[in-house]
C-alpha cells in the first residue's frame, strides 16, 4: 500500500470512529461538527495540512455512516443509474431494499432514504473540505505556492461533491470555507446558475494553481480538475469549455487507453493508463478500506467464489442489446435496423462487441476464468442474468478477500474519471459545435480500437470466448459522417464504453431525453418484467426534491 493510501486509511478510520459514535445526526449537527482538537495557525505545517487533506479525501470511501448509506455514496452513483434504461435494482425480491425499487420504476419521493443518504454523504464531505481549506489558508508556516496547491486539491474535491448534488437535486444550499454558520444557509440563497458558476470557478482556479503531477497516487493534480470541469461543462451545455479542458488532459500525455479492456478490473493496473481520478481502496487491513459502494452488487457466484453476494445493479436487456454489431462491426444506431433477437446467452448468432463480456456475466460465457451459469444469478424471475463484472477481479486474485464480509472486496480502485471518458467528452464537445468532426471520429475510433484489440484469448483471466461469440468491432468511416450521425455515434459509444459506471442517467438528463428514453424502455422491457407495466417517469421528477428529513431538521431554510 502506498504512503498516501496508508494516510487516507488512518484518517478515515479515525473519522469513522468519531461519526459512528455520533449516531444518526441532523443536518444542522452534521454541518457544524467541530474537530475534537484544534490547531493554532502556527501549528499548521505540512504534516498537519496533509492530515486534514487526507481526512477530506477519505470521504470518497463513503463508509462513515453505515453499509446501506455507502451504496448512495458520491463515487459510483449506481443507485441513480437504475433510474435509466441501463440497469435494474437486482438483488432478491422486489420488496427487498424497496426504496431502490421505487427509484427503478420512476417513483421518487422526498422520504426515499437514498436521497437522505446522498445529501448527508455529500454535505459531510463538503464540510471536511472546507475545514481543510480554512486551516491551510490560515497557516503561518506554509509557503504561498504550497498553500495554493493544497487548496486547489481541496477545491477540486469540493467542486466534485457540489456537482454531485447539482445533477441530482433541484435545490440545495451552497456554502464555502468563509461561511461561519453553514446550518443557517437557505436552499434558496443561490440559483442553480450561480451555484454552477461557483463550481466552475473552483475548478478553473484549481487547474491554474495545482501541480501537474503528484508523487502520491490518489492525490489530485491539475488534470483531475480539468477532467471534472470538462464533465461539468458538458452538463451545462458549455461545449467550448468542455473541449478546452478535456484537451488539457489529453495534451498532458500523462494518460493512455488500456492495452486490454479487462485491465479496468485488475488491481495490478491501479493508478495507471486511464486512471485520471480514482479512489484508493485496499483489502489488506480493515474492512473500512474496502469498496463498500460496489460490494452489494457482487454476483452470487456458484460455489461462493467471492464469499457470496447480493447481485444488485444488474444490466438491462436493453443495454446488453446495444452491444450487438452489424456486418461492419458497428453498433445499430437506429433501433429500427437492429435484429429482433435479444443478445443474451452464448448461442446468440449475430456479431457482438466484446465489451459486453467484460462488463456482464452472460450465461454460457466465461467469468474471470470460470463458467458463468444460472447459479451465479440471485433472482432470474425478477431480474436479468447480467451481473456486473467491472468492479470485480478474478476470485483467484491475491487482491481479493474471499470469505470475509463484504463479499467481492478487493484492492481494486474505483475510477471516477477514466481517460476514455475524457476522449469521448472532447469528441462530444466537438460534435455539438459541429467542428473538427474528423478529429471527433478519430477519438471515438481510438476507443473502439481498444475494444477490438481486447479479443485476445491468451489474456488472463479469461472473459471472452471467440470460439463461441462472433466478436466484431469496426471503425467509423468518413462516409456520411455528419453532425447528426456523429452525435448518435458518440452517445452510443459512451453507453458501451462506460456501461455500469453510474453515468448513463446523468447523460440522459443533460441530453434532455431522460423521460423519452426511460418511458420507452419501460414499455419494451415490461415484456420481460411485469413490474415495469405501470412504471412511468415524469419530467418534474428528473431532479429530486430535498430529502424530507433535511426539510424537517432545517426549520424554514429548505421550505
Amino acid at each position: 500500500m502506498n504512503t498516501f493510501n496508508k494516510i487516507i486509511n488512518t484518517a478515515f478510520l479515525a473519522a469513522t470512529s468519531l461519526v459512528c459514535g455520533m449516531g444518526f445526526v441532523s443536518c444542522d449537527d452534521m454541518l457544524d461538527t467541530k474537530p475534537q482538537g484544534q490547531f493554532t495557525d502556527v501549528q499548521i505545517g505540512d504534516k498537519e495540512a496533509i492530515d486534514l487533506m487526507t481526512a477530506a479525501y477519505a470521504t470518497l470511501l463513503n463508509h462513515y455512516f453505515g453499509n446501506n448509506e455507502s451504496f448512495a455514496g458520491p463515487i459510483n452513483n449506481w443507485v441513480f443509474d437504475i433510474r435509466s434504461d441501463d440497469a435494474q435494482k437486482g438483488g432478491g425480491e422486489l420488496g427487498y431494499e424497496v426504496y431502490m425499487h421505487e427509484f427503478s420504476i420512476g417513483n421518487v419521493q422526498s422520504d426515499n432514504p437514498i436521497l437522505d443518504f446522498k445529501w448527508r454523504n455529500d454535505f459531510f464531505s463538503i464540510s471536511r473540505c472546507n475545514t481543510a481549506i480554512r486551516a491551510i489558508q490560515s497557516s503561518g508556516s506554509l509557503s504561498d505556492d504550497v498553500k495554493k496547491a493544497y487548496v486547489a486539491e481541496m477545491k477540486t474535491l469540493r467542486a466534485y461533491y457540489y456537482f454531485d448534488l447539482y445533477r441530482i437535486f433541484k435545490k440545495f444550499p451552497y456554502f464555502d470555507e468563509n461561511v461561519a454558520n453553514p446550518s443557517g444557509v437557505s436552499a434558496s440563497e443561490y440559483t442553480r446558475e450561480q451555484i454552477a458558476r461557483f463550481i466552475v470557478n473552483d475548478l478553473e482556479e484549481s487547474y491554474n494553481n495545482n501541480v501537474a503531477s503528484q508523487s502520491d497516487p490518489g492525490r489530485f493534480n491539475k488534470y483531475v480538475a480539468a477532467a471534472v470541469l470538462a464533465r461539468v461543462a458538458l452538463f451545462l451545455n458549455d461545449y467550448p469549455t468542455a473541449e478546452k479542458y478535456a484537451d488539457y488532459v489529453i495534451a498532458s500525455n500523462q494518460y493512455s487507453l488500456y492495452p486490454n479492456f479487462l485491465d479496468i478490473s485488475k488491481p495490478e493496473m491501479n493508478n495507471q493508463y486511464e486512471s485520471v481520478m480514482a479512489v484508493q481502496f485496499s483489502s489488506a487491513n480493515s474492512p473500512d478500506q474496502y469498496n463498500f459502494n460496489n460490494c452489494l452488487n457482487c454476483t452470487v457466484s456458484e460455489g461462493n467464489l467471492y464469499g457470496n453476494g447480493d447481485d444488485f445493479y444488474t444490466g438491462s436487456q436493453n443495454l446488453v442489446n446495444a452491444f450487438r454489431t452489424d456486418a461492419n462491426g458497428l453498433p445499430y444506431l437506429d433501433e429500427a435496423d437492429a435484429p429482433a433477437e435479444n443478445l443474451d446467452h452464448a448461442d446468440y448468432a449475430g456479431n457482438v462487441d466484446p465489451r459486453v463480456d467484460f462488463t456482464f456475466g452472460r450465461i454460457g460465457m466465461p467469468w474471470r476464468g470460470y463458467q458463468y451459469n444460472e447459479n451465479w444469478c440471485r433472482n432470474l424471475n425478477n431480474y436479468s442474468q447480467f451481473s456486473g463484472k467491472k468492479p470485480y477481479p478474478s476470485p483467484d486474485s491475491p487482491y481479493v478477500q474471499v470469505g470475509i464480509v463484504p463479499w467481492g472486496a478487493s484492492s481494486l480502485n474505483y475510477i471516477i474519471v477514466r481517460y476514455a471518458d475524457v476522449m469521448l467528452m472532447k469528441a462530444e464537445a466537438l460534435i455539438e459545435q459541429n467542428k473538427d468532426l474528423d478529429e471527433a471520429r478519430n477519438l471515438i475510433n481510438l476507443v473502439r480500437a481498444k475494444a477490438a484489440r481486447s479479443v485476445d484469448p491468451n489474456y488472463t483471466p479469461v472473459d471472452i470466448n471467440p470460439m463461441v461469440a462472433n466478436y466484431a468491432v469496426g471503425q467509423y468511416s468518413a462516409t456520411a459522417w455528419n453532425q447528426d450521425y456523429a452525435r448518435k455515434a458518440v452517445r452510443m459509444e459512451r453507453r458501451l464504453e462506460l456501461a455500469m459506471e453510474g453515468l448513463r442517467w446523468f447523460d440522459l438528463v443533460r441530453w434532455g431525453i431522460a423521460t423519452e428514453v426511460v418511458n420507452k424502455y419501460y414499455q419494451t422491457e415490461a415484456s420481460l418484467y411485469e413490474y415495469l407495466n405501470n412504471a412511468h417517469l415524469n419530467e418534474a421528477d428528473i431532479y429530486c426534491p430535498i430529502p424530507l428529513n433535511q426539510v424537517d431538521n432545517a426549520g424554514d431554510l429548505y421550505k
